[in-house]
């Protein structure tokens, strides 16, 4: 029997929603509470990289997203002029029949996560959070802000950079930290040759081109922004375009047609790492709640979704909830450090416009370190 039977998950976002379907997928009740009133998505599009393709084939839901995205095996990186410079296969972790990478809209990625998990008989309750809570030995008390109460076995934190869950266990010890950098992305009608993930990078900045679907794809580049400036709505094409003056090759051609300021999507770059165990008793903290990084490396979301599926496997593998825990941060910390440290020194090299900074090496050790078992 096991010893967690009824979670809370607070927060709706990949990782809530990759936790509350491989709890369910156990035959662990889930009630996921989001503060949004309604669903909305941030974001263009997103890297599933070759573990995460394997963790997501593990949850169940692979198949469900495939027509919806575009699969893609290499990895290419380039100069800023368009030269190439190295070209990284693929591996196919989650077998020998799915792609080793697949890129997808953000928008269908919830589509797959939030019906799966409703499917699988997730209890979901919209505009609302966490007021606080209090734990004993055999539970946790949960005041919810319409006043409302439950009692949970566990209660998962996956609110994000912004944590209530994490103000309720550690207060303000630990606070997102502006890196000095902000990501723009933009959409565009996809060619022939952006059939991988294509990064361009140089001393004088790093974009890169990412498919997402047979007439989709996005552009993506990361800008030094010292002091977090307010980038007005009216000049944000502009400034984007600014932003890849340094680019030729496709990327040039691409910045001229860079016109609607509504299409832009502008993010300033924060960051946060728990420095210590992730739980206090039976609140635990996962994903960007616990290790929000920077989108270097492309395994933010991927270390969230790793996180769910660990979570999972420990609640169900016997012992007490405190070797539970235990067992999960001895699984999740350190590799969860390993990719927010270097997503933040490639981050900062690009700063320093750093020449002598081996992305490639980074790159190749991030994939080799990622493909290994969690």
């Amino acid at each position: 029997m096991n010893t967690v039977n009824k979670v809370l998950v607070v927060g709706g976002g990949i990782g809530g929603l990759c936790a509350a379907i491989a709890l369910r997928q156990k035959g662990i009740d889930v009630d996921l509470v989001e503060l949004k009133t309604e669903w909305t998505v941030y974001g263009v599009g997103i890297i599933q990289q070759s573990n995460v393709v394997r963790e997501m084939h593990r949850l169940g839901v692979l198949d469900a997203y495939l027509g919806a995205a575009y699969a893609f095996e290499d990895v290419g990186i380039y100069t800023v002029d368009g030269q190439p410079l190295v070209r990284i296969p693929g591996q196919r972790l989650a077998g020998p029949e799915f792609p080793a990478n697949v890129g997808i809209s953000r928008r269908a990625l919830h589509k797959v996560l939030s019906e799966t998990a409703m499917d699988l008989g997730t209890t979901v309750r919209l505009g609302t959070t966490v007021a606080s809570f209090v734990q004993d030995v055999d539970g946790v008390e949960v005041v919810f802000n319409d006043d409302s109460l439950g009692r949970y076995d566990l209660l998962v934190g996956a609110d994000g950079l912004y944590s209530k869950v994490r103000e309720l266990i550690f207060g303000d010890k630990y606070q997102p930290r502006f890196t000095g950098q902000s990501v723009w992305r933009y959409n565009f009608p996809r060619p022939a040759q952006i059939d991988h993930l294509a990064n361009f990078q140089g001393p004088q900045g790093n974009a890169g081109l990412v498919p997402l679907a047979e007439n989709l794809m996005y552009l993506f580049t990361t800008s030094h922004e010292p002091g977090n400036p307010w980038m007005a709505a009216h000049n944000m094409a502009a400034n984007l375009r600014d932003r890849l003056s340094g680019f030729g090759g496709l990327i040039g051609e691409l910045r001229e047609q860079i016109t609607d300021n509504s299409e832009v999507v502008y993010k300033p770059l924060e960051t946060v790492f728990v420095d210590e165990p992730w739980y206090r008793g039976r609140v635990l903290l996962i994903g960007d709640a616990a290790h929000a990084t920077t989108p270097h490396l492309g395994q933010g979301a991927g270390m969230a979704i790793e996180d769910a599926v660990v979570l999972s496997e420990e609640l169900t593998s016997g012992g007490t909830v405190e070797e539970q825990m235990k067992r999960f941060i001895e699984r999740r910390f350190e590799r969860c450090k390993f990719i927010s440290d270097k997503s933040l020194l490639a981050c900062e090299k690009e700063i320093q416009r750093d020449p002598d900074f081996d992305r490639i090496g980074l790159v190749k050790e991030m994939l080799e370190v990622t493909a290994r078992p969690i």
